[in-house]
């Protein structure tokens, strides 16, 4: 799994985190927290398919349609995940355990930073799986 196709993904992946990241605090000024992570991670999911098309499997064989649907319930199945693991830490780890630095934002930067293994693997084998691949 540590192949350039795998860093790749990374860097695209910590890119479209940053972009989720960042538009999670902007949409928390103005809306509710899971909203906001929503939201959020709707942005940098359209970022992260952007960057993995262009970036990390490129000459994908498969219609743009079959890419998009596979990624977005790839995606989905990690919101879940990140939604779940970000409010297990806010609402009940970190209470706690007294840990009362930005509690919320902490949470979710570990939300977010959860699925990203289960998410290579599915865009690899499902998403762009008629790709030819280099690793």
């Amino acid at each position: 799994m540590l192949s350039r196709q795998f860093f790749l993904f990374l860097l695209a992946g910590g890119t479209a985190a940053l972009v989720n990241f960042g538009s999670r605090i902007a949409l928390g000024l103005v809306m509710a927290y899971v909203p906001a992570i929503v939201l959020a991670y709707c942005i940098g999911m359209l970022a992260a398919f952007l960057l993995n098309r262009a970036f990390v499997f490129a000459n994908p064989k498969t219609r743009l349609h079959h890419q998009a649907l596979w990624f977005i319930a790839i995606n989905l199945a990690a919101l879940l995940q990140t939604i779940l693991v970000s409010l297990l830490f806010a609402r009940w780890v970190f209470p706690a355990t007294g840990m009362g630095f930005h509690p919320e934002t902490v949470a979710h930067a570990i939300g977010v930073a959860v699925p990203v293994v289960t998410s290579y693997v599915g865009h690899k084998r499902l998403t762009f799986r008629a790709a030819r691949h280099r690793d």
